[in-house]
């Protein structure tokens, strides 16, 4: 029965996505537009994972959430939290690799959704137009989404935090806002299998862009994180089969 609710969910996600882009494409054209159209999707996806699949998550550290754009600053195992975070966060972009927007119907709608786009391949021009993308999405309200690590990381393992997210937070006087979660628990890296179960998600409380250098701003950031790890790794069906 698990293969059969895994197989209806990724039908569901296949066939949505193109109607997805294709309804919402009028919406897109006004600002904020696509947010708006991809902060649905993600929520309808999140209903089918509950309701298909059984996996549900909770939230612990709501009332840390400010009420002023901030970047957040999160782990990330799984594709799961890229749908969670629109749901418990305000409107927002990520930054992600721009090979992304070569996917069909998905990238396009993270182009038009003003995704900030990295080349990783061009080092320092590359934060430098990190840094540009990133003011522009500030100045129209979005809060920015940063996977520190840079990559998916198997339930349990910690890999290098990264400064860019602390870059951005000094450049554009946005404090960050630390979330740790045990998704890849659930929904392994790179596994077709989701399990039901309930995701636990904390937020820690905003960490001031004036704290100090960047590599302090961002150790503060990463010790918050991996303590909370520390606390709910070890609970979900896949953390043994890593």
């Amino acid at each position: 029965m698990l293969i059969l609710r895994n197989l209806i969910y990724w039908l569901i996600l296949v066939i949505s996505l193109p109607i997805m882009f294709f309804v919402g494409l009028p919406f897109m054209l006004l600002p904020q537009g696509a947010n708006k159209v991809g902060k649905l999707w993600a929520q309808c996806m999140l209903w089918c994972l509950k309701n298909i699949i059984g996996l549900k998550y909770e939230v612990q550290g709501v009332e840390n959430i400010p009420t002023e754009p901030a970047i957040i600053c999160a782990k990330h195992q799984s594709g799961w939290e890229t749908l969670a975070l629109q749901d418990i966060f305000p409107l927002q972009v990520y930054v992600l690799k721009k090979e992304l927007f070569l996917i069909p119907f998905f990238g396009w709608g993270l182009k038009l959704a003003n995704m900030i786009a990295i080349d990783r391949s061009k080092g320092k021009q590359s934060m430098e137009h990190m840094l540009k993308q990133g003011i522009k999405r500030k100045q129209d309200g979005l809060w920015i989404v940063i996977f520190p690590e840079g990559t998916r990381m198997k339930a349990g393992e910690r890999g290098k935090y990264r400064l860019g997210g602390a870059r951005m937070a000094q450049a554009f006087a946005m404090d960050l806002v630390p979330v740790a979660h045990n998704s890849g628990e659930y929904w392994a890296k790179n596994a077709f299998l989701k399990y039901p179960g309930t995701i636990q998600v904390r937020i820690g409380k905003p960490i001031a862009h004036t704290l100090g250098t960047e590599a302090e701003l961002m150790a503060a950031c990463e010790n918050w994180i991996e303590e909370q790890q520390t606390q709910i790794t070890g609970q979900g069906p896949c953390y043994q089969k890593m």
